[in-house]
């Protein structure tokens, strides 16, 4: 059995709580620009545009608290540790989004049916852009930590900050376009936004669940080529696996000559343990349950 180290676990905590803080005082900077800029101009699409990256910056919060339980060690109530709390994190950030999508279908409504858009000035359009900017900036960064350190809460949340792009881009071209005469054009706009978000929250709300449903994550039938390579496996079967992307937990049962002692099995157990680690890199720990092949 292979187990994650405990340094090496905490060290991946660490560096994903690092970058949740910066990306939190990013997302405040921008919300506070946007909020200041809408309440100065009386935009009413600029100040949900602050509003939406106010609940950016409450989703950060949330994943630095589930950090702080996931990086928390196995206990007697949770053996397997408390890794799903990242998982549980990434689930409220696609609530959080979906929170987002119906803001947009209000502005969308009142824009189209009501007429109202927001009072167009170069200021609001400038800083407007200037927030673009930054958020395009902290989703290629927290995309690539993301990657880098096997982290779904970043990966989502960088998702998220994406979803703040549309908006974003969806109120500079109303903007544009308001300024240029054309009133309801910020409700049309946002419509359109308004399907690439939904969108982002379901594939998010998606993973979340199949990780916390214990979807498998390791395919069984590359698991039986691979223990083809293993002369003493005259079988195998029940092969399951769960946990996140980079921390799968996988069992199964195979089938070895019923004359083997009981030494010999444990090493042919050992043997199926490290192929399926050193195949699967993602796999931090494996069960092997032996039987005599009939």
């Amino acid at each position: 059995m292979r187990a994650e180290g405990p340094s090496s676990h905490a060290e991946r905590n660490r560096a994903v709580r690092r970058v949740l803080w910066a990306i939190l005082a990013a997302n405040w900077t921008v919300a506070g620009l946007k909020l200041g800029i809408g309440l100065f101009a009386k935009s009413a699409a600029v100040t949900a545009d602050g509003l939406h990256s106010l609940i950016d910056g409450g989703s950060n919060v949330v994943g630095l608290v589930a950090m702080h339980y996931a990086g928390q060690p196995a206990d007697d109530e949770h053996p397997y540790g408390h890794h799903k709390f990242e998982a549980l994190a990434s689930l409220f950030i696609g609530v959080m989004i979906g929170m987002g999508v119906l803001e947009l279908g209000r502005m969308a409504f009142n824009a189209i049916i009501k007429n109202e858009h927001p009072d167009v000035g170069p200021l609001s359009i400038a800083v407007m852009v200037g927030t673009l900017v930054v958020n395009l900036f902290v989703t290629r960064i927290e995309r690539a930590q993301g990657k880098k350190l096997n982290s779904a809460l970043l990966l989502a949340d960088a998702s998220h900050t994406l979803s703040d792009v549309y908006v974003t881009i969806s109120v500079i071209a109303s903007l544009v376009l308001v300024w240029a005469g054309y009133g309801r054009a910020d409700g049309i706009v946002a419509l359109l936004v308004l399907v690439f978000v939904a969108y982002t929250g379901w594939q998010i709300i998606r993973q979340s669940v199949g990780i916390l449903a214990d979807s498998a994550r390791v395919d069984p039938e590359k698991v039986r080529e691979l223990l083809k390579g293993v002369p003493e496996v005259l079988g195998a079967h029940t092969i399951r696996s769960r946990g996140l992307e980079g921390s799968v937990y996988v069992d199964l049962v195979i089938h070895v000559d019923p004359k083997l002692d009981l030494k010999s099995a444990h090493h042919v157990a050992d043997t199926v343990e490290q192929r399926i680690t050193k195949d699967f890199p993602e796999v931090v720990d494996v069960v092997v349950h032996v039987e005599p092949a009939s």
